[in-house]
């Protein structure tokens, strides 16, 4: 068995059966396809390296076989590689991209096996991703500016990349890959715009103090990542957290119940989805400054404004969170057909708090005439979740 095999599929199927070509241009961050071509096998893709001249000298034809489990191809021969490899696959992502090679993509120009890959997926109708990666002059070269617009009005889709103000930096790991997953999922929430609110609030006693919750937002951004991959426009509010918030997904922050209230006239959304874990009471009175460590506290707590009518208000589809302790099922599930009936939402997700995990939960999802048990990993929590919500669109 090939390394490559051990780690087929291990953490998803959502590329099975995909064929991906990958062209590697001559950009220093061309060491970076090796981590990315196994990432992309983790979910379960075929990947097939192709290079130019320049690339071979960074990226080590032997290194690149090892990772993908295939033979690169770093030169065109009599055997029409480009024409056979370009006709059964399913992508031709270009990972990084140099200004030269965009460029020549751009003109027609059909010199390196990139380049003639390039060539034959135009003309095959094969979907294209170009990854950029050179300095930061270099991209806002009129001319490149100008050949990347083309390529774009062409439907070629651009991933990153990531500037800052020296190098326009070549599009991280996980953003090549949402976005690899995305183009191929048949992206059922097309065109969707869709609100992902997450994390815990915070209501502050004193400058130093607050009272919180345990809820690390981890829900959340499965949610958002999810949805991002199945094609929705994805925006992204989290509260306080103990997970990274992926840098390529639009996102605002909030602390308190009432700092989200505020954000509510900035909802334009077709679908929110709220697993945020927000306080039901907050401090009548914040203190000013520190209150000292021995002067004892009362502390008088009052209602909080509850934020699901607030979004029913603004968008057409609302899915909340519910969680209980120690309900039966029966009446875990008539709590959340009540709250769908009082604040006017969709479906609501209900689980028992003891059945939540860090990485994993199980949980009902709840209609006003439907219920369906889910449950896994909160990754598979969130396909379940939004394969509901495309059922329902």
């Amino acid at each position: 068995m090939h390394p490559s095999e051990e780690i087929l599929g291990e953490k998803s199927g959502k590329l099975s059966g995909k064929k991906i070509v990958m062209g590697i241009t001559g950009s220093i961050a061309a060491v970076e396809c090796f981590a990315t071509i196994r990432e992309l096998i983790r979910h379960g893709a075929e990947v097939f390296p192709v290079l130019t001249e320049a690339a071979s000298k960074l990226a080590a034809v032997d290194a690149l076989e090892f990772a993908s489990g295939n033979r690169p191809v770093d030169s065109l021969t009599g055997r029409t590689e480009h024409i056979d490899m370009m006709g059964s696959a399913d992508l031709l992502l270009i990972y990084p991209a140099t200004a030269n090679t965009v460029s020549k993509i751009a003109c027609g120009i059909d010199d390196t096996p990139v380049t003639s890959m390039a060539t034959v997926a135009l003309g095959s109708g094969v979907p294209i991703a170009i990854a950029p990666a050179m300095h930061q002059s270099m991209y806002s070269n009129p001319a490149v500016s100008a050949n990347i617009e083309k390529l774009r009005s062409w439907g070629i889709r651009m991933i990153g990349p990531r500037t800052d103000g020296v190098r326009a930096k070549v599009a991280s790991r996980d953003e090549i890959v949402g976005n690899v997953i995305r183009m191929l999922s048949g992206r059922p929430l097309a065109c969707r715009k869709t609100l992902i609110i997450g994390g815990r609030s915070e209501e502050s006693i004193d400058s130093m103090r607050t009272i919180t919750n345990r809820s690390s937002g981890r829900m959340a951004v499965a949610l958002a990542l999810r949805a991002f991959e199945l094609g929705a426009d994805v925006e992204l509010w989290m509260g306080g957290c103990d997970v990274p918030i992926p840098d390529f997904i639009p996102s605002k922050r909030y602390s308190s119940v009432s700092d989200l209230i505020a954000m509510m006239p900035q909802i334009i959304h077709d679908i929110a989805i709220v697993p945020a874990a927000l306080a039901d009471f907050a401090p009548a009175k914040r203190a000013q400054g520190k209150i000292p460590s021995d002067s004892g506290m009362d502390l008088r707590l009052e209602p909080t404004q509850k934020v699901l009518p607030l979004i029913a208000e603004r968008c057409p589809l609302v899915i909340g969170f519910k969680a209980e302790s120690g309900l039966s099922e029966a009446d875990l599930i008539s709590r959340a057909r009540s709250r769908i009936a009082k604040y006017g939402i969709a479906a609501a997700v209900a689980n028992d708090v003891s059945s939540a995990g860090k990485d994993s939960s199980e949980a009902f999802f709840v209609t006003a005439d439907s219920c369906a048990a889910i449950g896994g990993t909160k990754d598979s929590m969130a396909d379940s979740i939004l394969s509901a919500i495309s059922g329902m669109l």
